[in-house]
């Protein structure tokens, strides 16, 4: 993940391609067209705002500003706003065209306190232009190698939004809304053995049944004790939302941090694994924790999934509880296939475990990392273990382009948030008694042999 908007955990994908604007101009014609009285609006100097900050597929973006009105408003005429961020952070000094632009203005619509369009109401919510080569909206950044702030880190996000047509102003944050992750428990702390972690959590509403829980262990620039960081970089959140949660009739979601990368040695440096990291037994106590703590969990089905560090730290942690998991679900493999001796395979051969990759990986590459592992396990009679290898990571949404517009190829785990995986390393469909299945589908199906 590089700075959130194009950015990987450890690379940056510098993306060229053109806007895809035309979604906008229709919206703010069908605006404009309807007759409308315009608004009766005092003066305002110094307004109060509502941040609404969303995770894309590429990363985080501000993608509403909902405004606080001093009268009732009925209607929006147009689109006369104008949005000016001032970005900074302690971390660098970012350069003048990071620091300071505007943000696009999609349309405006009366709303109540939350965004929700009402008939009437004491807000107008804009919405904002959000894309992957659009890095003025992003909230966060990623730093490359500077130990003062290594990964990703929020930073100072201030906006100026001006009614150009009634000079009304504002410029005070009093909120901020962000879907998904305020559901989140994120008060999560664990300590084993001088190391302390903290993590986010989600309940399902329903717990009256014991229900399946989902791990996911985050890339490499997402260390450190906001947990947020995590939920927000790889779009982790996700395994909170309806569609995900479907799949399992309610999951509960667990998503550990590391304090500086899954795959330390202890030093600072990357094992591949070639030697032990610092953290897999840390972990697997923290694990073995929340599961004891909360009994609607279904021991019999939790499965771990993660990306780049967090694939690599899912097969450490199958190596070394293969007993505990009923699944395993990496993504952009970082774990090197030549370190997983004749042993290690035959300790999780047996192990349901779907793979997720890009073919043009060029941080983990496959032919270094999973497509090894994967040989070896189908060698050794693995008969539930699959790889989904998508020849690029594109565009999911047909918004910038579809299979056209290629992200970086690292960012595999964008198929897997989205549950974007059907197909099987030969090209066929992945199936459960017989029928096709998609990732979620596949892991809600398996579940751990009962002791």
């Amino acid at each position: 993940m590089k700075n959130l908007i194009l950015f990987s955990i450890f690379a940056c994908c510098s993306i060229s391609c053109s806007t895809s604007e035309k979604m906008a101009i229709p919206t703010l014609q069908q605006e404009a067209a309807v007759p409308q009285e315009a608004p009766t609006m005092k003066e305002v100097t110094g307004g109060e705002y509502t941040l609404v900050i969303e995770g894309f597929d590429w990363g985080a973006a501000a993608s509403k500003v909902i405004l606080s009105m001093e009268d009732s408003v009925a209607t929006v005429t147009g689109n006369p706003f104008e949005v000016q961020v001032n970005r900074a952070t302690e971390c660098a000094e970012l350069t003048p065209e990071e620091a300071k632009g505007n943000l696009k203005v999609l349309y405006a619509y009366v709303s109540d306190a939350k965004g929700k369009r009402v008939a009437k109401g004491m807000h107008v919510t804009l919405v904002l232009y959000a894309a992957p080569f659009e890095q003025m909206n992003s909230p966060i950044k990623y730093f490359f190698q500077n130990p003062k702030c290594p990964g990703n880190q929020w930073i100072d996000f201030d906006l100026t939004i001006a009614n150009k047509e009634t000079n009304q102003v504002w410029n005070k944050e009093i909120d901020r809304i962000i879907p998904l992750i305020d559901e989140f428990d994120l008060s999560g702390r664990f300590t084993h053995e001088g190391i302390t972690m903290s993590y986010a959590s989600f309940e399902p509403s329903t717990t009256s049944e014991k229900r399946p829980l989902l791990i996911w262990l985050h890339g490499g620039g997402e260390g450190g004790t906001d947990p947020t960081i995590p939920l927000m970089a790889n779009r982790a959140a996700n395994y909170a939302a309806p569609e995900i949660q479907a799949y399992f009739g309610g999951a509960h979601v667990l998503v550990p941090q590391s304090p500086t990368f899954w795959m330390d040695k202890g030093d600072g440096t990357y094992t591949r694994g070639e030697v032990n990291d610092k953290y897999n037994v840390s972990l697997m106590a923290l694990i073995e924790e929340y599961v004891n703590r909360h009994p609607s969990i279904d021991k019999n089905r939790i499965y771990v999934g993660g990306c780049s560090n967090g694939g690599y730290m899912t097969i450490k942690l199958l190596l070394l509880r293969p007993d505990y998991f009923a699944a395993g679900f990496p993504s952009a493999l970082a774990y090197h296939g030549a370190y997983l001796s004749e042993a290690d395979i035959q300790k999780i051969k047996h192990k349901p475990i779907w793979f997720i990759h890009s073919q043009d990986d060029p941080v983990t590459v496959p032919g270094e990392t999973v497509i090894p592992t994967y040989q070896k396990l189908i060698a050794a009679g693995a008969k539930n273990v699959h790889l989904s290898m998508f020849d690029h990571v594109v565009d999911i949404t047909n918004q910038f382009g579809g299979e056209d517009y290629h992200y970086n190829g690292h960012f595999s785990w964008i198929y897997s948030h989205t549950n974007k995986c059907q197909l099987d390393y030969d090209g066929t469909p992945v199936k459960v008694n017989g029928q096709p299945v998609t990732l979620m589908g596949w892991m809600a199906s398996q579940r751990r042999e009962a002791k």
